[in-house]
């Protein structure tokens, strides 16, 4: 199977990498737009600042590439965020796949720490990204960030409100966890993206 992990100036892009070679896949990192396209499967990694990435994505024209990309798409952690509409982190249109917004948390409690760092249940979840998982599992996010709870939500965690765990439409699917460092549970969801 070929599958493209987008490269661009985030960071966590090499841990997907060690993931799914875990899993025996050899994926390919690059920028390139002609594999990206012939690729079976594209993942659309990392950790970043919503405006730079943004600006960094549109300079190279991977916007457009991947909004146009037509095999199963996964995006995680800020994938998700830039999948979406438009981010209140640096006020930036993204890149609209999900009409939905991402919204910065506020701590409404004392004990609410921002971000939110660290394993929590991801519930109600739909699609074949969660096949062969139970009602309730454990996964590992790092966030400041969320996507409310919308038509596209394939998944829900809550913290300091229910939001948004996983998005899926048509070929785009989401995560806001990271799965490459959610245990087995997260090996499994690769899994089964692999298998879309």
């Amino acid at each position: 199977m070929n599958v493209a992990i987008i490269k661009y100036n985030a960071g966590n892009i090499y841990s997907v990498d060690y993931a799914l070679k875990r899993l025996g896949i050899d994926p390919i990192i690059t920028a390139d737009k002609e594999i990206l396209q012939k690729a079976d499967k594209v993942i659309f990694p990392g950790q970043g600042e919503a405006t730079k990435t943004m600006q960094y994505l549109k300079a190279h024209r991977l916007d457009e590439l991947i909004t146009g990309l037509k095999q199963p798409v996964l995006g995680i952690c800020i994938g998700m965020q830039l999948m979406c509409k438009h981010s209140e982190e640096g006020n930036v249109d993204c890149l609209g796949i999900f009409d939905a917004p991402v919204l910065k948390f506020h701590a409404e409690k004392q004990e609410d720490k921002i971000p939110h760092i660290g394993w929590n249940t991801i519930t109600n979840l739909k699609s074949g990204l969660y096949e062969n998982l139970s009602k309730e599992e454990f996964v590992y996010f790092i966030h400041s960030y969320y996507v409310p709870l919308n038509e596209y939500t394939i998944a829900e965690t809550n913290y300091i409100q229910n939001f948004s765990a996983s998005l899926h439409k048509n070929n785009f699917y989401a995560t806001q966890f990271h799965p490459e460092k959610s245990g087995a549970v997260g090996e499994q969801i690769l899994r089964n993206f692999l298998k879309l």
